[in-house]
């Protein structure tokens, strides 16, 4: 070894020793809350929608409504991958932390916007598109956060246990959504449905904004940047971020490919299930947001359980088993969904779903993060996962709504088994990151 690679090891070394457990702990849990927060303000417009869809668009059947929001809903998606370019370029040259003090002041004055908009009946076509602005800034907003925190948690993690921190950013993601879930629930048992319908579904965006500013000024104050962003910026040489983007289109693509089917699953069951289960189950609001509010406490407790166990068997059999698993179950579980009307039933399907779907949620930030270098990093996780979520996993409520209306609502589960095959195509192709990752190179 020579004398620079020995003070290389050296540095690497030491620099490991300074980042005790407690640090890393508190850092993962500063990450995690912003996280929390941040994907809280994204989600509660899906769970608050089956409420405000009659009040920003005009009278119509309650499938146009949904669809109406849904489709707003998909305009956020579609300026993720703007924000990801821009958050991602932000936060590789200003730091992670920096990138989320930045997108969680967006996420906070978006939703405040939605909070004090008035409805259609006020001020006509005017209340939609306002909600589209709103929706806009979310969406570049939240398109820098999911590479920000996955990079912020990789770098922050040790070695050997990567993939169990890594969990958190789809613990708290999953929280911020169930907790828009457990929000909507205390409303609907402590509002009446007029209410709830009139102005009650306004409470939740309040919350949003006041959980956005309070984990802005906070985070802001506590958190550290990573080792791995410091060392970088004391390099002499600038790095060449577009040199090196297309120096690995390989890891770009894998990224893309697994982001299709994963992110696709996800929006299936969770964010749109609540509204198959009243649409086209059947069951009230009521108990479609309950069903929904206890299959997410359990997809979000079993997150480190599965990324922990990434950390002993390697990320790619974990994203095999997802993939086949999803392949297999997309079209039976759908089906049995269709046709239940127990709510226990509906809820261990899910959670079945939601168990197969965890081999990709758990592992998903820290496997796309650990194939890139640190110049690039944020910028090469964000913009390709931003790209996938927007065409297909951000779409998967309007594809679903709108076959359901032409009456083939059958199609849509075959949709999803498609991109579920290319999960599975991807995953034999790519590299375990448990092995080879960019990460320890740094």
């Amino acid at each position: 070894m020579s004398i620079a690679e020995e003070t290389l090891a050296s540095a690497r070394t030491e620099s490991a020793a300074r980042i005790t457990t407690s640090k890393r702990i508190k850092a993962v849990m500063g990450g995690s809350i912003g996280n929390l927060v941040e994907w809280y303000d994204w989600y509660v417009y899906s769970a608050a929608s089956l409420y405000f869809a009659n009040v920003f668009f005009p009278p119509g059947d309650q499938t146009a409504q949904l669809l109406n929001a849904a489709a707003i809903f998909s305009v956020g998606f579609l300026m993720r991958p703007l924000g990801s370019w821009l958050m991602g370029i932000y936060a590789d040259r200003q730091g992670r932390r920096a990138a989320l003090v930045l997108s969680m002041a967006i996420m906070g004055l978006a939703s405040l916007v939605v909070a004090i908009t008035p409805g259609y009946s006020t001020i006509g076509i005017f209340a939609p598109a306002i909600l589209v602005l709103a929706r806009i800034a979310q969406g570049v907003g939240v398109g820098g956060e999911y590479a920000a925190v996955a990079t912020y948690l990789v770098e922050i993690a040790g070695k050997e246990r990567r993939g169990f921190y890594g969990s958190f950013q789809y613990v708290t993601l999953i929280g911020g959504q169930l907790l828009a879930l457990l929000v909507i629930v205390g409303l609907q048992a402590t509002l009446s449905p007029e209410d709830l319908s009139a102005w009650g579904w306004r409470i939740p965006f309040v919350i949003g904004a006041i959980g956005a500013f309070l984990a802005y000024f906070w985070i802001n104050a506590t958190l550290e940047e990573t080792e791995s962003f410091e060392n970088m910026k004391k390099r002499d040489t600038p790095a060449d971020t577009w040199a090196l983007m297309r120096q690995h289109p390989k890891e770009l693509m894998w990224v893309l490919g697994l982001t299709m089917g994963g992110a696709l699953g996800f929006y299936v069951f969770s964010n749109y299930m609540q509204k198959f289960l009243v649409n086209t189950s059947g069951f009230s609001k009521d108990t479609a947001s309950f069903i929904m509010a206890m299959a997410m406490l359990f997809f979000a407790a079993i997150q480190p359980l599965v990324g922990w166990l990434s950390d002993k068997v390697g990320r790619r059999p974990l994203l095999i088993f997802f993939g086949i698993g999803a392949t297999l179950m997309t079209f039976p579980v759908m089906n049995a969904l269709a046709s239940t009307n127990d709510a226990w039933t509906a809820f261990f399907i899910i959670c079945g779903a939601l168990t197969v779907q965890s081999a990709y949620t758990s592992i998903s930030g820290q496997y796309k993060a650990e194939l890139f270098p640190t110049e690039i990093r944020a910028l090469a996780v964000g913009l390709p996962y931003a790209i996938g979520v927007a065409a297909i996993g951000g779409t998967a409520e309007v594809v679903a709504l709108s076959l359901k209306q032409e009456g083939h609502e059958e199609w849509f589960y075959w949709y999803t088994t498609f991109f579920m095959v290319i999960v599975v195509i991807t995953a034999l192709l790519m590299r375990d990151t448990k092995k080879y990752t960019r990460v320890l190179e740094d």
